[in-house]
């Protein structure tokens, strides 16, 4: 099929030259390695450790996945980041690892990692060298794929550090980026192991759209540049994704970047509170990464305290329970693939809404203002088919449940935070109510002191027509 879908690509170059018009392109069809079928969820070394991530680390990071929850909950890619290697391949062309960071080698640790139901991940780039200058995969691609699936490699993340001006590029930096990222593609695929493709190129700096080409190359792509843990960082991504859902859906994905939610160590490398979330807006990142189908990759220290030996910042257990609402994640993970779109984003108060799979509709209200306010749709605005009988909403945080009869959706949401509802439609009554009759005494179920609700005491009486025996 790729061979066939490469055949038409030339043959619709040659065509314009002949004069035979081309129809317009939508958007690039999926890749077909099968893989991120929903966002992809895990960890990445870099917000947290930059160049400082080693065996002990990742191994210490695998075994909290595995015991706090996160591993059952989805969360399931390890990957580390630039500055794994040494500082030049072997005499035979092939990637090393750095012997002090990793002493037992790559496969080993993949093996660990492995070990606890979890898969790994590695950094590499479309370049001769990597963002920390250390050697890049470009010209080497098959051979450093075929290390990478040796190793039991199952995520590759390859950026772009490179001359925003392409005249100042060096050598192939000068071919377009989805020419560089197709040549690994090509490669993961020939290794025979599926390996999840991540792009973490910045577009904005380098004038490049990959969400337009992205599906057809790999599993996720970035759509900006780098964000750090504040909540202006989570607002720009947000903002930014909002025009793309048409090119995200199973196998490919707009990304974010890495979440914030727990991260007390990056930007300035320093413990300040201005530079991370606080427990309102970790949920908004949450619950507007899972309307707009973003791969859930977090960048805090997933270490128990222990482990982090005092010398770290492990999240907390809200921030955990933030990483943990099932019922969130489920939004995320929909298997309908549509990503979600904004209804209205006026004076910094949105709404967003995603289809989901089942006919519900996941509706964030979004405050990204500095003060607490009423936001409020319609079931309507948000998609939803008429209702006679109302509509269900669930409180995904707060995990309460009400009734709307007129379609209204609303709450005064704290500033920073979001309310994420689940709406579903609520069935039809089956019919009119009628009395039930004994057939032996004649006598009819009545529910006592004329009460009408669920849940009321039952018991046999004299028929009489009224509410409490309908």
């Amino acid at each position: 099929m790729r061979v066939l879908s490469r055949l038409l690509s030339a043959v619709s170059l040659t065509l314009p030259l002949l004069g035979v018009p081309l129809l317009t392109a939508g958007p690039a069809q999926a890749m077909d390695n099968h893989l991120a079928l929903t966002p992809p969820m895990g960890w990445n070394s870099w917000n947290t450790f930059g160049c400082n991530a080693t065996e002990q680390i990742v191994k210490d990071t695998a075994d909290f996945m595995a015991s706090s929850g996160m591993r059952d909950a989805g969360y399931q890619y390890l990957t580390i980041d630039d500055c794994w290697m040494e500082r030049s391949r072997d005499s035979e062309g092939r990637l090393v690892p750095d012997a002090a960071k990793y002493p037992h080698g790559l496969a080993e640790l993949a093996a660990y990692v492995h070990g606890k139901g979890l898969k790994f991940g590695v950094y590499e780039s479309p370049t001769y060298h990597t963002c920390q200058g250390f050697p890049g995969s470009l010209g080497y691609e098959q051979k450093d794929a075929d290390t990478f699936a040796s190793w039991g490699v199952d995520f590759l993340k390859y950026d772009n550090c490179t001359a925003s001006d392409p005249s100042q590029r060096p050598g192939d930096e000068k071919l377009p980026l989805e020419t560089r990222d197709s040549t690994m593609r090509d490669a993961l695929e020939r290794t025979g192991r599926p390996i999840v493709f991540s792009l973490s190129l910045q577009p904005a700096a380098q004038g490049e759209s990959p969400w337009e080409w992205g599906k057809s190359v790999a599993n996720m792509w970035r759509i900006d540049g780098d964000r750090d843990a504040s909540f202006d960082g989570l607002r720009r991504l947000i903002h930014t994704d909002l025009d793309k859902a048409k090119w995200a859906g199973p196998g490919g994905w707009n990304d974010i970047d890495m979440l914030g939610t727990g991260n007390y160590a990056f930007a300035s490398g320093s413990n300040d509170p201005n530079k991370r979330l606080t427990y309102d807006q970790e949920k908004s990142e949450l619950s507007v990464a899972a309307v707009l189908a973003a791969p859930l990759i977090s960048g805090a220290d997933l270490r128990t305290p222990a482990a982090a030996g005092g010398s770290g910042f492990p999240i907390s257990d809200q921030d955990l329970s933030v990483y943990l609402n099932k019922d969130v994640i489920a939004v995320n993970q929909d298997s309908r693939g549509e990503q979600g779109t904004a209804v209205t984003t006026e004076n910094g108060l949105n709404v967003l809404r995603r289809p989901l799979a089942n006919g519900d509709v996941a509706v964030a209200l979004f405050n990204e203002t500095s003060s607490q306010a009423v936001i409020s749709t319609t079931a309507a605005a948000a998609g939803l088919p008429a209702s006679s009988a109302g509509y269900n909403l669930n409180d995904l945080w707060a995990h309460t449940s009400h009734v709307s009869t007129d379609g209204t959706i609303s709450a005064t949401v704290p500033a920073g935070g979001t309310v994420l509802y689940r709406v579903s439609p609520r069935p039809p009554a089956t019919g009119p109510a009628h009395e039930l009759v004994s057939m032996s005494s004649g006598r009819c179920p009545d529910a006592g002191n004329n009460q009408t609700f669920p849940g009321a005491r039952i018991e046999m009486w004299s028929c009489n027509v009224g509410a409490n025996q309908s």
